[in-house]
């Protein structure tokens, strides 16, 4: 490994520790979250000087030839069809193939740890509805929006598809891992995802202030005399107080690379279109199964260890995209997730009228599919109830854990639409 990889790859693992710290530093930061900040570090490293570009030739030779190896990428510099900087630039780029692999891949299982199966049948009887409402209104608008724009000319638009199922029931995460999943070309996904970021500001916006007003105007209101369930959420603030998070985070690791090396060595016995499809769906199974262990479920640190291969990915992925591609305005595209976020909503309020959820319910499911865990109790003290973040957190673990499959599974069928 040259010099100039491995500076590279220290900055691609030690970046989401700077960005944590300036979240925590700084308040205005930590609004915008740190998978924002990561992908505009990405999008600023992969779109300067700094790092070399593959030119033309090369970048036309790799589409044409997706396995090339190393040797056939020296020889074409023996020939004198690139130059060393173009040669250095093809390693850059596997270096960034390898880590978005391994980040994703690790990031899995480490952020299913922590839930809990037995948890999600303990759901209220009106939360759990809330959960399937919630679930058919996304993939109901998703699938709509699939059937008004999928002829508008953007490629593998079922891809785009399968993306919006998999983030809007799960997260960032199921995001990461459909994207590679189906292929999905980084430029598409950062632009994807770049659309999802900027809806989603306009749609917690929404929901913390005329939204709550709304829905509670529409549905019943929040059952007072009901009290949170126990035990979803664990305080590991003594564990955590030892001083020992490195053992922490290595004992994560070490559950999560024993359920990845099992993955891939599945994933390696079926044909190469299929490896990372069994790979991941693999991974996602025996990560269910081994959160039903208690020493692996309360496990400290878990999921913030996912999150920061999360953090990784993001930067690299980002730094992958061609920036020019985010300045053309895609209408078509904004539209389609503008449907998919606000269509959702506006069915699951209707929906939630017909089987009489309360608003708070309501809203608390949204935003686990919509934003993911990480935003319940954001709005649940919006709303003033913290006796929703338990059920909250739990759907939003619900999603992610079913995200990937429903995700591919859906991209897969509405291909043939």
């Amino acid at each position: 490994m040259s010099l100039s990889i491995f500076i590279l790859l220290i900055v691609y693992v030690l970046s989401p520790a700077f960005i944590i710290w300036l979240c925590r530093k700084f308040s205005f930061i930590e609004k915008l979250g740190p998978v924002i900040i990561a992908y505009a570090f990405g999008l600023i490293l992969g779109n300067s000087n700094i790092l070399p570009q593959m030119g033309g030739f090369l970048n036309e030779y790799i589409l044409l030839h997706p396995k090339a190896s190393l040797a056939e990428i020296e020889s074409l510099l023996g020939s004198g069809q690139i130059e060393e900087k173009h040669l250095l630039a093809f390693k850059i780029h596997g270096l960034k193939d390898n880590l978005m692999s391994i980040s994703v891949l690790l990031a899995i299982p480490l952020m299913l740890f922590s839930s809990n199966i037995k948890q999600w049948k303990n759901l209220a009887g009106k939360t759990l509805a809330s959960l399937f409402i919630g679930l058919f209104s996304v993939i109901s608008m998703i699938s709509l929006g699939y059937f008004i724009f999928h002829s508008s000319g953007i490629p593998d638009f079922w891809k785009i598809s399968g993306l919006l199922v998999g983030v809007y029931t799960g997260g960032t995460p199921n995001l990461a891992s459909l994207k590679m999943m189906l292929d999905v070309d980084p430029n598409t996904y950062i632009l994807t995802h770049t659309y999802d970021l900027i809806i989603g500001v306009f749609y917690l916006s929404f929901l913390v202030s005329i939204g709550k007003k709304l829905f509670n105007k529409f549905l019943p209101p929040y059952p007072k005399s009901i009290s949170p369930s126990e035990g979803l959420l664990k305080n590991q603030e003594g564990e955590l107080q030892t001083g020992k998070k490195i053992k922490f985070i290595s004992r994560g690791l070490g559950y999560a690379l024993s359920i990845v090396a099992l993955g891939v060595s599945l994933g390696s016995l079926v044909p190469e279109n299929m490896l990372m499809v069994v790979t991941i769906l693999t991974i996602t199974s025996l990560a269910i199964l081994a959160s039903t262990l208690k020493f692996v479920n309360r496990a400290p640190l878990t999921f913030d260890t996912g999150m920061y291969f999360i953090l990784i990915f993001s930067i690299v992925v980002a730094s992958m995209a061609d920036v020019r591609s985010l300045t053309d305005f895609n209408p078509v595209l904004l539209a389609y997730i503008s449907l998919a976020v606000f269509g959702s909503l506006l069915l699951h309020l209707l929906l939630s009228r017909i089987f009489k959820i309360d608003a708070d319910t309501t809203m608390i499911t949204s935003v686990s599919f919509i934003c993911s865990p990480p935003f319940v109790p954001v709005i649940a003290g919006a709303l003033g109830n913290k006796n929703i973040i338990i059920s909250g957190i739990t759907i939003g673990i619900v999603g992610y854990a079913i995200g990937n499959y429903l995700g591919f599974f859906m991209a897969n069928f509405l291909k043939f639409f």
